[in-house]
């Protein structure tokens, strides 16, 4: 899985950290100021989009007043004691962080959630020193599917596309690393599992934890 990679770019929610649990609840926290119920596929719709592009579907879908940055400001407040505090990292994360580091290979993130929660969560758990770049989906044009953000993490990192590894959770994320001419690794989180068919479909390696990397037990899918 590693040979000729010079650059591992992660998604952080659901692949890094293990978040996607909160987001429902700050979802549904959010909409009750509004006496609005919780659409069953909102998750659906909204995935894959930057933080600014979901804060802008909101605002338009349930016809919020406040602009777009008070309600991304908003999320911010109701999610930061969550990623300072309670969001873990993956099974395996640390061990492979460590490993990468030790190999000289360049670790960038590449996010549709706020800068201000992903610094949050990786200063918790005192990794945030280990990446060179951070980039989310609002430092670009489009978010994912699109190539982007993960373009735009390659270039910070001064490593070619095709030198590049992803770590991916989703089945769009997945795309966007693909679309950037990038392998990729799908990654297992209890929140996507019902996409895991396509994800295997879609990604180059499937890994249910970061240990299965050492364990040679991921499996290669193309």
């Amino acid at each position: 899985m590693l040979k000729h990679i010079k650059a591992i770019i992660f998604d952080l929610d659901g692949t890094l950290v293990d978040s996607m649990w909160m987001w429902k609840n700050i979802d549904e926290e959010f909409l009750d100021i509004y006496h609005i119920k919780l659409p069953e596929n909102l998750q659906q719709e909204i995935e894959g989009k930057s933080f600014t592009e979901t804060a802008e579907y909101f605002k338009e879908k349930f016809m919020l007043t406040e602009s777009v940055e008070e309600i991304k400001d908003l999320w911010n407040k109701m999610a930061y004691d969550k990623y300072a505090n309670h969001v873990p990292l993956k099974e395996g994360v640390g061990k492979f962080l460590e490993y990468c580091t030790q190999n000289n290979m360049k670790l960038g993130i590449a996010t549709s959630n706020s800068s201000h929660l992903a610094t949050a969560v990786l200063k918790k758990h005192k990794i945030l020193h280990l990446f060179e770049s951070i980039i989310t989906g609002c430092d670009v044009c489009i978010g994912k599917p699109a190539p982007d953000v993960y373009l735009r993490t390659a270039q910070t990192l001064g490593v070619e596309p095709a030198a590049c590894l992803v770590f991916e959770d989703i089945t769009l994320g997945i795309l966007a690393g693909k679309n950037a001419g990038m392998k990729v690794c799908a990654v297992e989180d209890k929140y996507s599992l019902y996409q895991t068919l396509e994800k295997k479909e879609l990604a180059d390696y499937y890994i249910k934890t970061y240990d299965d990397i050492f364990e040679k037990t991921y499996e290669v899918l193309t």
